[in-house]
C-alpha cells in the first residue's frame, strides 16, 4: 500500500469520519417452495445471513428450470434434491454439494385413486410429475423401479408438485407425485384418492445446497458463512418454534400451524449430521442414484462423484 494510502486512512480514523464498512458477499440463491428448505427463508427474514456476513436474495424458480439460471450466472447457488446434482454436472452445469438441508419421512410420495392397490398397478395409466430432470420424476422412476416397472410403462403428466397435486384432486390423472406442502392437500380429501407411497417407504429423497466452483473459489467464506447461517436457523427453530413457524409458513402462504404439519414429515439437518452424511451416506446414495439416471435416459453418463461433494464446509472425513 502507497504511503499516501495509509496516511488518508489514519487521518480519516483520526479525525472521526467513519470508514465504509465493508460489503457483506452477494449471492442468489436459487430454490422452490419446498418445507425443507424454509429454514433458507428464516435465515432470511431473521437477520441470520446478514449477522454472517452475506447478503443473500432467495429466488423461486422451479426445479425444472433452476440450472439454467446456474449456468447463466443469474444464480450462484441453489438448493435441491441431491441426485439433481448430479443431473446438472452430467449434462454441463458445473457444481459442488456444500451442506445438507433435509432429508424426507414421507414428505413427497405418489397419491394415487382408491381403487389402485399397488404400484404396479399403474402400467399404462397416467401419471402427474415434473419433467425429467426433477426430483418428483426422480421420486416416480425409483418407485417404479422397486415395483417391477419403468418411466415407460406409464403415461407422464408433466407438472409442477402443486398443479399436480391440484390436477389429481380435480380428477384429471390416475396418480400423482408431489410433496409437502401439496401432500397434506390430498391427506385431506381421502374420497379423491390416497398415498400410496412415500420416502417412508423408499427413503430417497434428501436436499443440500451446493454453488457454482467459480463462485466459491471467488468467495472461499462465503460456504461456511451459508452453512454456519442455516445452522443458526435450526437453532432458532428449536428455541423460538412458534415464531419461526409463522415467518416460514408466510411464505408459502400457510400458518404456523398448517406449516408445523407439513414439517412434521421431514427432518432438517444439522452440523453433525452433515458430518455422517458427507462421509459416505451422500456418496452411496449418489452411485446408485447415478445409475438409475442412467438407465432412464436422463444422463448418458454418471460424473465422478467426489468431484460434485465439497466435504469440508461441514467438517466431513
Amino acid at each position: 500500500m502507497k504511503k499516501s494510502a495509509i496516511f488518508g486512512a489514519a487521518m480519516t480514523l483520526a479525525i472521526g469520519i467513519p470508514l465504509p464498512a465493508m460489503a457483506d458477499t452477494a449471492l442468489t440463491l436459487g430454490l422452490s417452495g419446498w418445507t425443507g428448505f424454509a429454514p433458507l427463508t428464516l435465515a432470511k427474514e431473521a437477520g441470520i445471513f446478514e449477522k454472517h456476513g452475506l447478503d443473500v436474495t432467495l429466488k423461486k424458480i422451479p426445479q425444472a428450470s433452476r440450472h439454467l439460471a446456474m449456468a447463466s450466472g443469474d444464480i450462484q447457488c441453489a438448493a435441491t434434491t441431491v441426485e439433481t446434482w448430479i443431473v446438472w454436472n452430467a449434462n454441463g452445469v458445473p457444481a459442488k454439494q456444500i451442506f445438507q438441508l433435509d432429508k424426507s419421512y414421507g414428505a413427497d410420495g405418489m397419491v394415487v385413486r382408491n381403487d389402485v392397490n399397488a404400484i404396479a398397478d399403474l402400467k399404462g395409466k397416467s401419471v402427474a410429475a415434473s419433467a425429467p430432470g426433477t426430483a418428483p420424476y426422480f421420486t416416480l422412476a425409483w418407485f417404479l423401479s422397486k415395483n417391477g416397472l419403468s418411466v415407460k410403462d406409464v403415461n407422464v403428466v408433466n407438472l409442477e408438485p402443486g398443479p399436480a397435486a391440484q390436477a389429481f384432486l380435480a380428477g384429471q390423472t390416475d396418480a400423482a407425485m408431489t410433496y409437502e406442502p401439496y401432500l397434506s392437500s390430498v391427506r385431506e380429501k381421502p374420497e379423491a384418492g390416497k398415498i400410496i407411497a412415500t420416502t417412508l417407504d423408499y427413503p430417497m429423497i434428501m436436499d443440500t445446497v451446493g454453488c457454482t466452483p467459480a463462485f466459491l473459489e471467488a468467495n472461499p467464506d462465503a460456504a461456511k458463512a451459508l452453512a454456519a447461517s442455516y445452522f443458526e436457523a435450526l437453532e432458532f427453530i428449536a428455541a423460538k418454534q412458534d415464531e419461526a413457524y409463522e415467518i416460514m409458513g408466510a411464505d408459502v402462504k400457510q400458518s404456523g400451524e398448517q406449516f408445523g404439519k407439513s414439517a412434521q414429515y421431514l427432518r432438517w439437518q444439522g452440523p453433525e449430521e452433515n458430518k455422517e452424511f458427507f462421509s459416505g451416506e451422500l456418496q452411496a446414495f449418489s452411485k446408485e442414484a447415478g445409475a438409475l439416471l442412467k438407465e432412464i435416459g436422463i444422463i448418458k453418463e454418471v460424473p465422478d462423484i467426489d468431484s460434485i461433494i465439497d466435504k469440508s464446509v461441514v467438517g466431513a472425513n
